[in-house]
């Protein structure tokens, strides 16, 4: 089958409300693309290409994947990296699945009172300095998952990546607004200045970006691997960054690390397999939890977007948001987190025995001892599938957008500013949604929680949906509501994907909803049940999915249309 491509253009959309009103249009008509063989979705096209081409040259799912990264670090500066982390979920057609875990960790010199000055929490310290830089983890990961699962040689998954950097790729216009947005950020950092601007001038949408100094990063990493990232000149020229910068990594952080294999958690949903990514990742907990919570209700007798719908759905986010703030983070430092319990049937029964089909619960600091920081939105997801239906979701990131804003001088890739996801410190807690638990505070070595939620849906025993999305703490609920709109609502995987999104994280104490998301009577309603609501001026996540229609024995993709450059090809 021919090479097919989705795409919604970027060109006109000049506020995310005309952005998120394109969406709500696509949703009334949301088709998905069809593919025989393979796909792959992400929220950039050209990165979609190149996973899909590795397909089509004989790759698996883990290969495509891998190309598909690397690929993003190049055309997606805001969340595709190098200089970051995150979570691999793969399952093969044949055998056990596997997640892999790449999160950033924490230098030898961390500790958790690092973010506090004079005894008072520093935000700019926590979140926008050198010191919000984690070890990065993506090369660590991506390796070790090709090591297991790959079919096609390394250098020829990095090199698409290493052409893109050299020859360079127009810049979109959704790329010129945001570079625009973000240059004053980066302007304490020359090399980022160099990098992505023309002698301090944002590129214009039409312009060819070329990084020659990222170029020469990857060309190292194709030839010798893991180590050509986290041993020789590119650590060497990391640790000087970091010295230049003021910041705590050292090259000794950069040869310790190690991305891990972990066992992925298991659930089931009114009869559906569900796989998802276990600490230090809280998305396949809280996603599980809810979904064996909402199982005793009917979600389709209420109707999508109903009151009653609405107001079930966020009582279980309610619960499990608070849970993910009283119990999760590393497992590798807090080896007693329950997580049998938090994901099991009796436990849901537990929490719906706690649910007032008609009056809010409340949130409140005295109902737990809450959790951690605001957790940046900008994270990127994709989806792949290849022709044995062997499937990868896979979340990765820098945190904020453009990480820290630091460019690595002379190796040309963003640093992250992933400390900022570990709690600011010890007991500090308020009803925003700041947290000072103990499970994730900072610690040399420890990996701060996530809500990063690459998942994957079985039917029968047989591969279904793989979905995941960006969007910090409301990732865990946008995966969550992609698959109640498929499973539930009978929607196609374009319209779960497109449909309107809600969010609640149990602090702050109130429902975020997208403008065109909730008709006035359903808001009156929800009202009167005591739920204090907030107009979201931005979409709330951007999900890149994949099914498979065994009927006909095709792949559906869907891009989210809050993707103004993302694509599903597929072959």
């Amino acid at each position: 089958m021919g090479a097919m491509m989705r795409r919604r253009e970027s060109a006109g959309l000049s506020s995310a409300a005309l952005l998120l009103l394109s969406a709500a249009a696509a949703w009334a008509s949301g088709t998905p693309v069809r593919a025989r063989s393979g796909m792959v979705v992400s929220v950039q096209a050209e990165a979609s290409r190149i996973g899909a081409a590795v397909l089509r040259d004989g790759g698996g799912a883990v290969d495509a994947a891998v190309a598909t990264a690397f690929a993003l670090a190049v055309v997606y500066p805001v969340a595709g990296n190098i200089g970051g982390g995150g979570f691999l979920l793969y399952r093969p057609a044949q055998g056990d699945p596997i997640a892999y875990d790449f999160r950033e960790a924490a230098p030898a010199r961390a500790s958790a009172t690092m973010f506090l000055k004079g005894g008072a929490y520093d935000q700019t310290v926590h979140q926008d300095s050198a010191w919000s830089v984690g070890v990065p983890g993506t090369v660590a990961g991506l390796h070790l998952a090709w090591s297991d699962h790959g079919k096609l040689p390394w250098k020829h998954l990095v090199e698409p990546a290493i052409r893109l950097a050299q020859e360079g790729f127009t810049v979109s216009d959704a790329l010129a607004r945001s570079l625009k947005k973000y240059l004053p950020e980066m302007q304490r950092y020359p090399a980022s200045v160099a990098q992505f601007s023309k002698s301090g001038v944002p590129y214009p949408a039409g312009d060819i970006l070329r990084q020659p100094d990222l170029a020469r990063t990857l060309e190292r990493i194709a030839e010798s691997g893991s180590e050509g990232f986290y041993s020789g000149e590119t650590a060497r020229l990391i640790a000087a960054q970091m010295e230049t910068s003021g910041g705590l990594i050292t090259r000794e952080d950069l040869s310790a690390y190690r991305a891990r294999r972990r066992e992925p958690l298991r659930g089931s949903y009114r009869g559906y397999g569900i796989l998802s990514m276990p600490p230090p990742s809280s998305g396949g907990v809280a996603l599980i939890e809810m979904l064996n919570t909402l199982e005793g209700y009917d979600l389709a007798g209420m109707g999508f977007g109903s009151a009653a719908a609405v107001h079930t759905i966020v009582e279980s986010m309610r619960r499990a948001y608070a849970d993910r703030a009283r119990y999760l983070g590393d497992p590798d430092f807090n080896p007693k987190l329950p997580i049998e319990r938090l994901i099991s049937k009796a436990y849901a029964a537990e929490l719906r025995a706690s649910i007032d089909p008609e009056s809010a619960s409340g949130s409140t600091l005295e109902s737990l001892e809450p959790e951690a920081v605001l957790e940046s939105t900008q994270t990127t997801h994709f989806s792949v599938v290849d022709a044995q239906r062997n499937a990868v979701s896979l979340t990765y990131t820098l945190e904020d957008y453009y990480g820290s804003k630091i460019v690595v001088a002379g190796a040309g890739f963003l640093l992250n500013d992933e400390m900022g996801d570990f709690n600011p410190g010890p007991g500090l807690s308020d009803a925003t949604g700041r947290i000072g638990t103990e499970p994730n505070l900072a610690a040399p070595g420890k990996r701060m929680l996530s809500s990063m939620t690459p998942t994957i849906v079985t039917e029968g025993g047989e591969l279904l949906l793989v979905i995941g999305s960006p969007g910090g703490r409301t990732i865990i609920n946008t995966v969550l509501q992609t698959i109640l709109n498929l499973i539930d609502f009978g929607m196609n995987v374009q319209e779960a994907i497109d449909a309107p999104r809600f969010h609640h994280q149990w602090l702050p104490d109130r429902i975020r909803y997208e403008p065109w998301g909730l008709s006035p009577d359903t808001l009156s309603l929800l009202r009167s049940r005591g739920h204090t609501l907030y107009l979201e001026r931005d979409s709330i996540g951007i999900a890149a999915g994949i099914r498979v229609n065994h009927a006909e024995d095709l792949l559906e993709g869907a891009i989210d249309h809050r993707a103004p450059d993302g694509a599903a090809i597929g072959h």
